[in-house]
């Protein structure tokens, strides 16, 4: 098989939880040891940091991979899903891995895959690890895929795991409390290994308290110790500062990620790495800390994050999908300047989108659209729900026809939002 007939073998053989959703996912982690094993257990080859959450974890793997390769460390990063190339969620020190490595891998293991019939996900977990280890990586971020405690990544023993935050998203299979969500995500807590937690909740953080205990894993959370403030978008970079309570930690760190969210993660990531220096052998310094924040898009690839893709009229596009991340870029529409706002819209069906459209706002032109795959929510279907909401446009067959009829419709000074799936980003890109 040549390349596109891999893929083609990958995603049509396999059960895929971006295409299909819930029945993709495996509740248990046999498959992935039954392969890992056959493997020789790739995983345990190389050091790991494991990052799971609800929002901001693709955002926060990345910048830890930044730096660490600002550093001069040899880095693999796992991430899913991809936005246009299958080979974006496996790269080492920014590189995606070969077209020729992914054959190889399936060919080499076609046997093993007929016989365990794993998930898409699954196998390129295994992918992953097995690259990692050939490569001889000096770490990975190893980002979850869903959940934690019964995703496929969670089969490594990391150096500290870390998990951004908790809100609802996936409740059809995680939970429908943040209770329930959080004691998912905490399956990624280790024994004996320290865990760094984003941002502090009362519903979640009595439950990752408890199950650190329970492994005697240390625990901190990164908000109660660093604060960020003094925010400001200089040449096209978020700059901040950040206080260890009164004392000045890094004065005008940028970030090239210019979503103010993006504070959170920051915050997450700095914190990561005190512990990482302090407990482990994996070192960084200021220097390294201040050049792979500012460069997360030029060392690791990463797209889709409150992204310019055009300008005037202003098109951006991000890829928050739950109630927690289209918080947050409302709130990012509402400091960029504007004269109309259009906004190409569409979702998949398993997400809470009542909760999603009540966010939206009113005062906007919607062109709704649905992504290309089985789980995406026909156009007409979100129109009808959104209209309940206030909230008036067309209806378009395709992401790519939503976006051009909203950027023949536009101003130069207008802006158009693109966002409410990964999917409609991976297309708008």
């Amino acid at each position: 098989m040549n390349y596109q007939q891999t893929l083609d073998y990958l995603y049509s053989k396999l059960p895929m939880f971006t295409r299909v959703g819930a029945s993709a996912f495996k509740k248990d982690l046999t498959n992935t040891i039954i392969f890992c094993e056959a493997l020789g257990n790739p995983q345990d080859k190389f050091k790991s940091i494991h990052v799971g959450g609800t929002n901001g974890k693709g955002s926060t793997s990345h910048m830890l991979a930044s730096v660490l390769q600002a550093q001069g460390y040899k880095t693999g990063l796992y991430t899913s899903p991809h936005l246009k190339d299958f080979r974006e969620r496996i790269r080492i020190n920014g590189k995606m891995i070969s077209k020729s490595e992914v054959i190889a891998f399936v060919k080499n293991q076609r046997q093993l895959i007929e016989k365990v019939e794993p998930s898409f996900f699954e196998v390129t977990v295994a992918l992953a690890f097995d690259c990692f280890a050939r490569h001889q990586v000096d770490i990975a971020i190893i980002e979850v895929g869903l959940g934690g405690r019964l995703d496929s990544t969670n089969i490594i023993s990391p150096l500290t795991s870390v998990i951004t935050n908790i809100s609802l998203d996936h409740t059809n299979m995680l939970g429908n409390t943040l209770t329930e969500i959080a004691g998912e995500k905490a399956g990624i807590i280790k024994k004996n290994t320290p865990v760094v937690i984003g941002e502090t909740h009362p519903e979640s953080a009595p439950v990752f308290n408890k199950k650190a205990k329970e492994m005697n894993a240390p625990i901190v959370f990164a908000d109660q110790v660093l604060t960020a403030r003094d925010f400001k978008l200089v040449n096209n970079k978020l700059s901040l500062s950040v206080y260890q309570g009164e004392e000045i930690k890094y004065k005008n760190l940028q970030s090239d990620l210019t979503g103010v969210y993006q504070h959170k993660n920051i915050l997450t990531v700095l914190e990561a790495l005190a512990v990482l220096n302090a407990q482990t052998e994996i070192k960084t310094n200021e220097q390294s800390i201040y050049k792979g924040i500012s460069q997360v898009k030029k060392q690791t690839g990463l797209q889709g994050r409150w992204q310019t893709l055009s300008k005037s009229p202003l098109v951006i596009c991000d890829t928050g999908h739950n109630e927690a991340g289209i918080s947050e870029v409302i709130k990012n529409i509402s400091q960029t300047p504007y004269q109309n706002l259009h906004i190409v819209f569409g979702m998949v069906k398993d997400k809470d989108i009542s909760k999603v459209l009540s966010l939206l706002p009113k005062n906007a032109a919607y062109y709704f659209c649905k992504p290309d795959l089985e789980r995406g929510l026909a156009a007409n279907e979100l129109a009808e729900q959104a209209a309940g909401f206030g909230l008036k446009g067309n209806t378009y067959s395709s992401v790519a026809e939503a976006k051009a009829m909203a950027i023949q419709s536009a101003g130069v000074k207008d802006l158009i939002y693109i966002g409410g799936s990964t999917f409609v980003v991976a297309e708008a890109l």
